[in-house]
């Protein structure tokens, strides 16, 4: 018997003060089997802070030749491939060619997903930022993350404010370059 999608359902706040992004937001996803809680938030919060007309969140682990993240304009091009994880350097070359923007945003230790990058062909490379958290925050969070929450999330100078069901936590969001 195959294993099927675990469902969260989240009501967000979101005030991203460094873009002027102010939403209340409704996001269901689902957690693919083989998908940890930690990749599955990670997914989440670079939505939110990716977040602007157009975005859709993918099925993650199972989306085969997408992102984590896409962004499309209203004729439907691709203008954002936001990867989450550790992306091989085959997918971010793809994104860079098929969209006008790329990042990633990992939970992983970020020189290992830079090591494992290094030297590889990757178009527009040097552009690629690469987000990450302060250890163990996305560990803390995903760790009490039930299936149904209200998330408040404010991020204002590269620092991230997270309330689930009236639990604080803070990080600072911090920005590597693939090139």
């Amino acid at each position: 018997m195959a294993l099927t999608a675990t469902m969260y359902r989240f009501n967000i706040q979101l005030s991203d003060v460094d873009r002027g992004v102010y939403e209340t937001l409704e996001l269901r996803v689902a957690q693919q089997p083989s998908e940890t809680a930690e990749y599955m938030l990670t997914r989440v919060l670079a939505w939110c802070l990716e977040y602007t007309e157009g975005i859709a969140l993918t099925e993650g682990v199972a989306a085969g030749d997408e992102p984590a993240v896409l962004v499309r304009d209203l004729t439907g091009r691709i203008t954002a491939w936001i990867e989450v994880g550790a992306p091989d350097a085959d997918r971010l070359h793809r994104g860079s060619k098929l969209a006008g923007r790329v990042a990633v945003y990992t939970h992983r230790d970020p020189r290992i997903v830079l090591e494992q990058l290094a030297g590889k062909k990757i178009h527009s490379g040097a552009a690629i930022p690469i987000y990450t958290f302060g250890r163990g925050f996305i560990e803390k969070v995903a760790a009490i993350l039930p299936r149904r929450a209200s998330l408040s999330l404010t991020i204002t100078e590269r620092q991230l404010y997270l309330d689930v069901d009236n639990q604080s936590f803070s990080t600072t969001v911090e920005e590597r370059m693939v090139g």
